[in-house]
């Protein structure tokens, strides 16, 4: 007796909590402000830049600093099981350009603008606009001192919220000064926490001495009347420091770019110094930054290279998005031009000389593929041309293939009138087809 074996149940496996999958036509959105971005990288003179999304754990922990969140709760770390390597996937990309200058002595021959895209990852509580992997647009100027630089930086940012069409996204400014200002600060600053001992949380007491500027980023509210009476960096700036915030407020002011100095704002990596700046919405609630920088001179040196000057900044691509969708201003997916519609299989390597005709000339178009049981009707791949947002029906039927044409018919304008086309002649009319024609 035969018995029927019931098949074995596999579990359905998902994506990492966190870690999200970009389909279409969503992913149309992603390529469009990565276009814009590249454009306006061309424009500024910064060149693509391409790290590991692995590198040396010693590395993060070096540059952004030992007491910071993203280093004590956030990396994804791990042994290498063939040598055992420390690593780490990438939290942020700064450290890992800066790793790349060196070892390559890019510098070598001059200064460089650089821009990176890819994504980071972080072991947070996922939400709106914050996610275990996330993706950011960055650029660094490496091997520049004078805050002009600092101020170009920001007016790239700036210039790309106005082609996005962002509004309501004000520019914080702030100077973190040098090491021997900070210190001076940050003696006062434990002087002032520990008089106020009691208001402290547990987190606090234990960052206390090992680096009090991060207590000023503490969300905690029975702290916040003590956070706001703290001693502020900008008092313990020296002239040169001053100027140089000077000179980068003087572009700004220039150029009619808006700010805000806010003496409270520090940065989450302890590798800055001087000019700090963020760019930040109200519409996005907790998570309203979505590209923050500045100045780290000292980081080459931190991580084993020459003393090199340098600043960039970071944008949260998820979050810019978000704002875009927010404000009703996201980019649509590119219409597609054409969809090609084929009545017999048999037409099929005549109409895809035609199509690739028209893909070379920059046509887009989509060709109806039938399968193993033949092409559907016309009247079913006409509905699937029309749900597929094409502009055009190219119909390839006997009539057409027998005198070496195709019907051109206008899916979205009634007014344009159906007419035929030579197939040898494709590569000329299919350029009229062009959403950009």
């Amino acid at each position: 007796m035969n018995e029927k074996i019931a098949p074995r149940k596999v579990e359905k496996l998902l994506a990492v909590k966190g870690m999200n999958d970009i389909l279409p036509p969503d992913s149309a959105r992603w390529e469009a402000l990565e276009e814009r971005v590249r454009h306006l990288m061309r424009r500024y003179a910064f060149e693509n830049v391409r790290t590991p999304i692995v590198e040396p754990t010693a590395l993060f922990v070096r540059g952004l600093g030992e007491v910071t969140d993203i280093v004590e709760k956030e990396m994804y770390s791990f042994d290498d099981r063939l040598n055992g390597e420390a690593l780490t996937l990438r939290p942020e990309n700064t450290a890992g350009v800066v790793r790349a200058a060196i070892e390559h002595t890019l510098l070598y021959n001059g200064a460089k603008r650089l821009y990176y895209m890819g994504p980071m990852f972080r072991h947070e509580r996922p939400q709106r606009g914050r996610y275990r992997q996330f993706h950011q647009i960055g650029a660094e100027a490496l091997g520049f001192s004078g805050g002009e630089v600092d101020a170009e930086l920001i007016l790239m940012a700036h210039a790309l919220w106005q082609e996005l069409g962002l509004a309501e996204v004000e520019l914080q400014l702030n100077s973190l000064g040098q090491p021997e200002e900070r210190k001076l600060h940050r003696a006062a600053l434990i002087a002032h926490f520990e008089a106020h001992h009691e208001v402290l949380d547990e987190e606090a007491k234990r960052r206390l001495h090992l680096n009090p500027l991060r207590l000023l980023d503490s969300k905690n509210p029975a702290m916040q009347p003590v956070i706001e009476a703290a001693p502020r960096l900008m008092d313990f700036l020296g002239e040169a420091s001053k100027r140089h915030l000077q000179s980068v407020t003087d572009v700004l002011d220039a150029n009619g770019v808006a700010y805000t100095i806010n003496p409270r704002l520090v940065r989450g990596m302890d590798y800055y110094n001087l000019t700090v700046f963020e760019f930040v919405t109200t519409k996005l609630g907790s998570q309203g930054t979505i590209c923050a920088g500045g100045r780290y001179d000292y980081l080459f040196e931190q991580v084993g290279g020459k003393p090199t000057p340098a600043v960039g900044w970071a944008i949260g691509m998820e979050r810019v998005l978000e704002l875009l969708k927010e404000q009703g201003t996201s980019d649509a997916a590119p219409a597609l031009d054409a969809y090609a519609i084929i009545s017999d299989a048999a037409f099929l390597p005549v109409a895809m000389v035609c199509l690739q005709a028209l893909r070379k000339a920059g046509t887009s178009v989509m060709m109806h593929a039938g399968g193993p049981e033949g092409m559907a009707s016309m009247k079913s791949q006409f509905k699937r041309a029309d749900a597929s947002g094409a502009r055009y029906a190219l119909v390839f039927g006997p009539d057409e293939m027998a005198l070496g044409q195709v019907t051109l018919k206008a899916l979205r304008d009634a007014s344009i009138a159906q007419q035929t086309l030579a197939l040898p002649q494709a590569a000329q009319w299919g350029k009229s087809l062009q959403s950009n024609a």
